[in-house]
């Protein structure tokens, strides 16, 4: 399956094979997204995608038929439930049901359901840890539907979060060797949302998305220089811009993003109970603003490490390294969405 991580700035496309010895990037594809077409997470225009996705499989593959896209936004829930241990699937599925009536705040005929049997509870050994996941039906068909238009049959809509949790392993020799055993805080800043995800020993503890992005720096180019939005991106993604830049409008950047941050784990640390977060794993197209890394090795206190789903594995002749390198950390939802091609599902 191809991994379609559908955003409001660009569609991002990435196809993994599995070979004797591990992974294989097959292909990546990136396309820019019409403005407006998305809002928030959120489906405006369904033709305008179809027709960018339609651009992506061209890049891809046009042999590759099956895609995998995910869901955020404030209409996903996402919790931990305990349900009891003698329950069998089919059990579980219809008392999940009747359960989720009270947990989520939306009438059910309206929302999409799933949900995964995790392990036993520690303090309950009767009960069982069952994650529910729900989202908006408009939200999941609208995917479905520019999915459709652009030639793919859809397989699996995920969620952001863990999508972004899952392409985490492919990431791990990049940190320090004793990340295995510690907390991991994975920051995925898109365009105009950041996904915020916390991995303690490699298991998924927390995630939260914020209202949060790089167009938010477009933007101060855009106001500062009066450029055109357009023009202000492919300035900022070239590093076209006049020297005092760094003091007019990438220092307030930088603090305002050490702010949200900091604002993120904080609300983690509050939740969680846990006492501090050992390291980040930064993702996403402003992972390649000028200092970042360092910025907040040094603001926070943790030691960042900029993420490249495809590190540690062999890429194809087909796809363009010295490009890779440049981008490979916007791909960790993409990345995430393809590895489900190697992973089961209740359908």
């Amino acid at each position: 399956m191809v991994g379609i991580d559908i955003g409001s700035h660009s569609a991002k496309a990435v196809l993994l094979n599995q070979g004797s010895d591990g992974f294989v990037l097959e292909a990546i594809a990136t396309e820019p997204m019409p403005r407006g077409a998305i809002i928030d997470r959120e489906i405006q225009d369904i033709e305008a995608v179809g027709n960018v996705i339609a651009k992506i499989r061209k890049k891809i593959s046009s042999s590759i038929s099956l895609a995998a896209a995910a869901v955020s936004g404030q209409t996903v829930i996402t919790k931990i439930i305990y349900m009891d241990v003698s329950l069998s699937e089919q059990e579980l599925a219809s008392q999940i049901e009747i359960e989720a009536d009270s947990l989520i705040p939306y009438p059910l005929d309206e929302v999409s359901l799933d949900f995964e049997s995790l392990d036993v509870n520690e303090s309950d050994p009767s009960k069982m840890n069952v994650l529910l996941s729900a989202a908006r039906t408009e939200s999941v068909e609208a995917r479905v539907s520019a999915l459709e238009m652009g030639g793919f049959d859809t397989k699996v809509i995920d969620v952001e979060s863990y999508a972004v949790s899952r392409a985490y392993d492919l990431n791990l020799p990049l940190l320090p060797d004793d990340a295995t055993n510690k907390i991991v805080a994975i920051v995925d800043i898109g365009a105009t949302m950041t996904l915020f995800s916390v991995t303690d020993s490699g298991k998924h503890i927390y995630s939260r998305d914020q209202i949060f992005g790089g167009e938010q720096y477009t933007r101060s180019i855009v106001s500062y220089y009066n450029k055109p939005f357009e023009e202000a991106e492919m300035a900022k993604v070239n590093n076209d811009l006049p020297p005092n830049y760094t003091f007019e409008v990438l220092a307030p950047f930088h603090t305002i993003l050490v702010q949200q941050i900091r604002r993120a784990i904080q609300m983690f640390l509050t939740s969680s109970g846990k006492s501090k977060v050992d390291y980040i794993l930064l993702s996403g197209g402003t992972a390649q603003v000028e200092g970042v890394q360092q910025l907040l090795t040094d603001e926070l206190g943790i030691h960042t490490v900029i993420a490249n789903p495809f590190n540690d594995i062999v890429i194809s002749d087909k796809v363009d390294k010295s490009e890779l390198d440049k981008t490979a950390s916007q791909y960790m939802v993409a990345a995430g969405l393809a590895l489900r091609s190697f992973s089961p599902w209740h359908i």
